[in-house]
């Protein structure tokens, strides 16, 4: 397993000259090997974090905006095909992600959109890994000892880069309104007995509408390094919180260059917008229920943001299988996959099987 690989620009300790390093505890620059804090402040009065125009960003976005505003080395797993930015002295042998040693060079046509914000560590590695140890010992199918083998050891600190999108929808939908209503229906029973039942019916009616929506902030995850269905469990990166980005923030940490880019980024977004449009106009169909619910959305003032947010990542192999579990760096929500342990699983069906077999046997003697 490579060394941890320091990202983007340096700053010494002024004590010891090591690589100080972003501390979430205390939320200042602090070196790892003599606990000195760093005079270097981040400046927080410097601005706010910046919408870009899509429309603009989309023609030609200007190269004042682009690269990492330091030198940097770009490289692609060749594995897993993420891309990591390392201080150009210093690239690890192995993925972050993937721990696979296929590192090429990556290189684009132009320079990277650079970020606008950053959302800062807030949860430190002392804390994550305890609490992926909770994790693990509530997963009841998990192994036993898989909550006291040393694997968080291999624990490490990610930026990921996340495209978020602000529009204004004005939304017209159509859909046919159902309302319930309930009828006599004459028949018999299973004797012959004339018998009433009451039925329930429905009368359909057009309706439409018109929906008036602001989306701020949605996000569309940039990473191709990270399971997707994974990285949706531990959302929301709270964006209230995002400062300006500042190269300060990442020392001591791996940054991920997106792989999705603006363009295919803004298409999905639309699409998670529509969805929520859906949601939105359902609400407001009259009646007890709906079908063919048809919206025709119209977008303005779409504007982005291209932001980074943190994630701690944990990638172990037990047996013959690769395992992920991934930490909110700011809020310390956990998702991620584990083995499951065959002997509980025996164990369970046995349980099932003597439940089963018992109510079968209660049931024949009454």
């Amino acid at each position: 397993m490579a060394a941890e690989i320091p990202a983007l620009e340096k700053h010494a300790c002024p004590a010891c000259g090591a690589q100080a390093e972003w501390n979430p505890a205390r939320q200042r620059l602090m070196c790892p090997f003599c606990g000195t804090e760093s005079p270097y402040e981040i400046d927080r009065e410097t601005g706010h974090v910046v919408e870009l125009d899509l429309v603009t960003a989309l023609r030609e976005l200007p190269e004042e905006v682009r690269g990492w505003q330091t030198e940097r080395r770009s490289v692609e797993c060749q594995s897993c095909r993420a891309v990591m930015v390392f201080d150009p002295a210093r690239v690890g042998q192995n993925c972050e992600f993937c721990g696979a040693p296929t590192l090429v060079d990556y290189n684009e046509i132009k320079s990277p959109i650079r970020p606008s914000g950053i959302l800062p560590f807030r949860i430190d590695s002392g804390r994550v890994r305890n609490d992926i140890r909770q994790w693990w010992r509530g997963k009841w199918l998990a192994p036993g000892r898989l909550a006291r083998t040393s694997l968080v050891d291999t624990l490490r600190s990610l930026y990921i880069p996340y495209w978020t999108f602000d529009a204004k929808a004005h939304c017209p939908w159509q859909a046919d309104a159902g309302y319930y209503y309930y009828v006599d229906v004459p028949g018999t029973d299973s004797k012959g007995r004339r018998v009433t039942r009451r039925e329930r019916r429905t009368r359909w009616e057009p309706a439409a509408g018109v929906v008036e929506h602001s989306f701020d902030d949605e996000p569309v995850p940039g990473t191709q390094g990270l399971p997707i269905d994974l990285l949706r469990q531990v959302e929301p990166f709270p964006t209230g919180e995002v400062v300006a980005y500042d190269t300060g923030f990442l020392s001591g940490h791996v940054v991920e260059h997106y792989k999705v880019v603006l363009i295919d980024a803004a298409t999905q977004s639309v699409t998670q917008m529509r969805g929520k449009l859906e949601q939105l106009c359902a609400r407001e169909i009259p009646g007890d229920t709906y079908r063919n619910l048809r919206i025709a959305p119209e977008f303005s003032g779409r504007t982005f943001k291209h932001v980074l947010v943190p994630v701690w990542l944990l990638s172990y192999n037990y047996g013959a299988k690769a395992f992920q579990v991934i930490v909110n760096g700011y809020t310390g929500r956990i998702a991620g996959r584990y083995p499951y342990s065959i002997w509980k699983i025996v164990l369970l069906v046995l349980l099932a099987v003597i439940v089963l077999t018992t109510i079968v046997v209660f049931n024949s003697e009454r």
